[in-house]
């Protein structure tokens, strides 16, 4: 069972590690904006992109992995005016899914060329299920009392752990709010210098205010912190399992030899071969052993299956596990 577990909980850890989350989490820093940095982005941003190392830039009211501001003041032809339903939300700024790396499904990403952007929404595909138009684009929606159009839809992205499911998310466009952070892409092995260029830009337009950033990777990393723990812990009473079953069996295997020490000789003078002693020897500890694993399978089966359910988004048990 032991076994069994400790394979289940690395593969769930490293399909938690490798899976893509909709956004390219890494060379992706998140710097706060603190003081009068929100109302000076534009710039901030400036600078930045004309900094070495830097690729793009944009902003949003909560780091991307883990936003959790919800809202139910949303609005939009054809709703059910009894149902309750919960929309996650936040805002971000000019060129938000190029610096993410996040596909459009539909539309298109805010853009300062024009101008009646301010009155538009970008909503994600599990927004778009739960809202129902078929065309979305340009269609009618209203967040928090401000009518609006549907300007883009995202790709589904994962904004929070993987053991909940996407939920239905809307975005608004809020360039020079007072607070937030920066997303600041950075180009590949250039992040010393990258951080170095942030650190120099921010000291000079926010001496007030220490620079505080995070690595988007650490975030996601930290974000699952407990499932490490457990995967040491597994990896480590696996191992004790292991070393004291093949003890056990290295004792009884001896005990069994001494035991059929004549039978053994009598064999060999016969012309038994090394390799039917062995299995004659072997075949009431396979057995055991085969017995072990019926036993074990059903059981770390149920387990398994009942921690995975733990996760909206998880790997199989394949049989070869087993």
């Amino acid at each position: 069972v032991l076994i069994i577990g400790t394979v289940v909980i690395s593969k769930q850890v490293d399909y938690i590690h490798s899976m893509h989350l909709g956004y390219n989490r890494e060379n992706l820093i998140f710097a706060q904006l603190e003081g009068d940095l929100g109302i000076k982005f534009d710039a901030y941003k400036n600078e930045l992109l004309a900094a070495p190392g830097i690729r793009q830039v944009s902003r949003m009211s909560q780091p991307p992995t883990d936003i959790r501001n919800g809202t139910g003041g949303v609005q939009w032809e054809g709703k059910d005016p009894n149902a309750m339903l919960q929309f996650t939300q936040a805002s971000i700024g000019y060129d938000f899914t190029t610096t993410m790396n996040i596909s459009m499904a539909a539309g298109r990403d805010y853009d300062e060329k024009y101008a009646t952007d301010s009155l538009g929404y970008i909503i994600n595909e599990a927004a778009l299920k739960i809202i129902g138009y078929e065309d979305p684009i340009g269609r009618p929606l209203t967040f928090w009392g401000k009518k609006g159009t549907i300007l883009g839809v995202t790709k589904d992205f994962h904004f929070s752990s993987v053991h909940y499911e996407i939920a239905p998310m809307i975005l608004r466009l809020e360039e020079k709010g007072q607070s937030g952070w920066a997303l600041i892409r950075v180009e590949p092995g250039k992040t010393k210098q990258a951080l170095a260029s942030i650190e120099s830009i921010h000291k000079r337009l926010n001496p007030q205010f220490p620079l505080t950033y995070q690595f988007s990777d650490d975030e996601y990393q930290k974000l699952y912190g407990s499932e490490q723990v457990v995967e040491k812990l597994s990896n480590t009473f696996a191992s004790l399992a292991i070393f004291i079953s093949c003890l056990g069996l290295l004792g009884l295997s001896m005990f069994t030899t001494e035991q059929r020490t004549k039978e053994i000789g009598i064999r060999k003078v016969l012309g038994a071969s090394l390799s039917s002693l062995f299995g004659l020897l072997s075949k009431e500890l396979f057995l055991l052993i085969i017995i072990s694993m019926l036993i074990a399978s059903p059981v770390a089966w149920y387990l398994m299956e009942d921690w995975l359910q733990a996760y909206a988004y998880h790997t199989s048990l394949g049989w070869w596990i087993f």
